[in-house]
């Protein structure tokens, strides 16, 4: 049971992350395939299965763009257009529209959120500024170790695991 106060306005997207999610792709013992070439499997796959397509080696957001015809007794996981386009995984979350004067009951759609000005983000088109640098060390707190103007040479450590969790 869950209870709910919808008490700030907009649209808010929620979705589940269910049992049955979790203890497959989503789990933690399934490998990612993101970034993985499957190319050379997939021309070897297609030669049985004609119609076959990899599915995630970039993420999930690159399939919305597909408008591909499904089985009829399928329900879309990537659908639906926001107002923003196209909202990637508009099957498998629900959409909640929190408005106020919205009386209890009133199931009509109230439309999409309309966001006050100056509160969507936007593409800048101007003539950007030089990021400014600061040329000291951060005082007795962060010493430098070496010249700012130095090569800095890094080592990449990468996950080792889940750290039990």
């Amino acid at each position: 049971q869950l209870e709910f106060i919808a008490d700030e306005e907009g649209d808010w997207a929620l979705h589940c992350h269910k049992s049955h999610h979790t203890m497959n792709a989503m789990g933690h013992d399934v490998p990612t395939v993101v970034g993985v070439d499957h190319r050379d499997m997939t021309r070897k796959i297609a030669k049985l299965v004609p119609d076959y397509m990899v599915m995630g080696e970039r993420g999930m957001a690159d399939m919305a763009e597909m408008q591909m015809p499904l089985p009829d007794n399928t329900v879309p996981m990537m659908t639906g257009d926001g107002p923003f386009g196209s909202v990637e995984m508009g099957g498998m979350f629900t959409m909640l529209k929190v408005r106020k004067g919205q009386a209890a009951g009133d199931y009509r759609d109230p439309g999409w959120f309309k966001h006050p000005a100056g509160t969507v983000a936007y593409e800048w088109k101007g003539a950007l500024a030089n990021p400014s640098r600061s040329h000291d060390g951060g005082g007795q707190s962060m010493p430098l170790k070496q010249p700012l103007e130095a090569p800095v040479q890094v080592q990449v450590r990468k996950p080792g695991g889940h750290a039990g969790h």
